[in-house]
């Protein structure tokens, strides 16, 4: 347990992160399956469409520390060749 008044801050401040930071895992995460969803569909419009929103949900989520830049634009990057492929 916590001995001073800035530790015990940190405690609760790093439980407040965790959990946004897990909700916005969980949504990137979301938005990527209703990508993957649509490719094997085959349905490369709608595709293409949602691969802009989880692009840019994404990114934001890299931009915020949750995600590493490198595998955001990987997985982005991978959605994309799959989505030229079809």
């Amino acid at each position: 347990m916590a001995n001073h008044k800035s530790a015990k801050t940190r405690i609760v401040r790093n439980h407040k992160r965790s959990l946004i930071n897990g909700a916005r895992r969980s949504r990137v995460r979301t938005f990527v399956k209703k990508v993957d969803a649509l490719i094997n569909a085959k349905d490369k419009e709608a595709a293409a469409t949602a691969l802009k929103v989880a692009e840019s949900e994404m990114m934001r989520a890299a931009q915020k520390g949750v995600f590493h830049k490198n595998t955001a634009s990987r997985t982005i990057s991978r959605l994309a060749q799959k989505i030229k492929a079809l």
